[in-house]
């Protein structure tokens, strides 16, 4: 019984205290923000990778519609003009692409000659197609076709695997029983995205 009394009598001191100070309402402001933030914070984290994987979609789509509408000669520039802040050497990624596909088709496909492929190595990507026209008149292909194919499959393979990145990413969330728009407008939230 007396430790009763001693709780409660402990407990209207602690009250007193805090309406003369008032501590009560600035104690529990606080504590729910940062709980709030905290929550939102763990949330944020869910849809990271997923909001890199878009982003990095975006990136090559617009990379793919570079590739599509400009003149071969044209697309390293092109894509150096758009992505100024990328460092990277278009011109050698186009060309090694190239080379790639010339490989499969030398090695695999059979169709065309391995000194299309040596050609292909120590020629400047802007100058390929004019160099096989020059040196194979007589190809029954169409050597600039060729080349945007090859190209525009690369991107093409690129975007789909972002695709099939960012639905693991939101199948993930959904497991955890969470609706990925929603996870989604944390994060924007959170990181002041608009």
């Amino acid at each position: 019984m007396a430790e009763k009394k001693t709780k409660r009598y402990l407990e209207l001191q602690m009250e007193e205290l805090k309406a003369t100070y008032g501590v009560e309402e600035k104690a529990t402001a606080p504590k729910k923000s940062k709980d709030h933030k905290d929550k939102n914070a763990k949330i944020a984290k869910l849809y990271e990778d997923a909001a890199e994987y878009k982003e990095d979609l975006k990136c090559f789509e617009e990379e793919l519609e570079i590739v599509k509408v400009n003149n071969l000669r044209d697309i390293a520039t092109a894509l150096s003009q758009k992505f100024p802040n990328e460092e990277r050497d278009y011109a050698q990624e186009l060309r090694t692409i190239v080379e790639m596909g010339w490989v499969h088709f030398v090695e695999v496909d059979n169709t065309h000659p391995q000194e299309q492929l040596k050609l292909i190595e120590e020629t400047e990507f802007g100058d390929i197609v004019e160099m096989l026209k020059i040196l194979y008149p007589d190809y029954s292909g169409d050597f600039e076709v060729d080349i945007r194919t090859l190209l525009i499959k690369r991107w093409e393979t690129l975007i789909a695997i972002k695709k099939e990145h960012i639905a693991e990413e939101l199948a993930a969330i959904k497991v955890l029983g969470l609706k990925p728009n929603y996870v989604e407008k944390i994060y924007k939230q959170y990181h002041g995205i608009e």
